[in-house]
């Protein structure tokens, strides 16, 4: 049950990547835009009242919101990545584990943070140590 849950992650993270990729594209953004304006044009030739005409407008602007929001999340996120592998890989007694995190998955992220919460916990105590003497 456990290789089949660990597998099944492992497809829905592979999943995930490639819709994140495909929405944030800007070829998607067009494509989806020209649909958009079809639909449009299609539902202004049609005899309709002005309520459903105002809901086709918001509904395809919300569509169209999504790829854009979804372009500069992805821009963000590689900007900021990099950052982090840069401040990372400059320090030299930083762990570099924690280089391109953003690659690794789900469990391997989850076990990183724990063992930096240890880490923080042993530091903590030390901490303590210093102070009581």
């Amino acid at each position: 049950m456990i290789k089949i849950y660990g597998h099944l992650e492992s497809v829905f993270e592979k999943l995930t990547s490639v819709a994140t990729s495909i929405l944030g594209n800007s070829i998607t953004f067009i494509i989806a835009l020209g649909l958009v304006l079809f639909w449009w044009v299609n539902s202004f030739l049609a005899t309709r009242d002005m309520h459903q005409i105002i809901g086709d407008i918001i509904f395809g602007t919300t569509f169209l919101s999504l790829f854009i929001i979804q372009k500069s999340f992805n821009k963000f996120s590689a900007s900021l990545h990099l950052k982090i592998n840069e401040l990372v890989s400059s320090h030299d007694t930083a762990s570099n584990t924690v280089l391109n995190v953003e690659a690794k998955t789900e469990r391997e992220i989850t076990e990183l943070s724990k063992e930096y919460s240890e880490l923080a916990e042993k530091v903590s105590d030390l901490n303590d140590e210093i102070e009581t003497k």
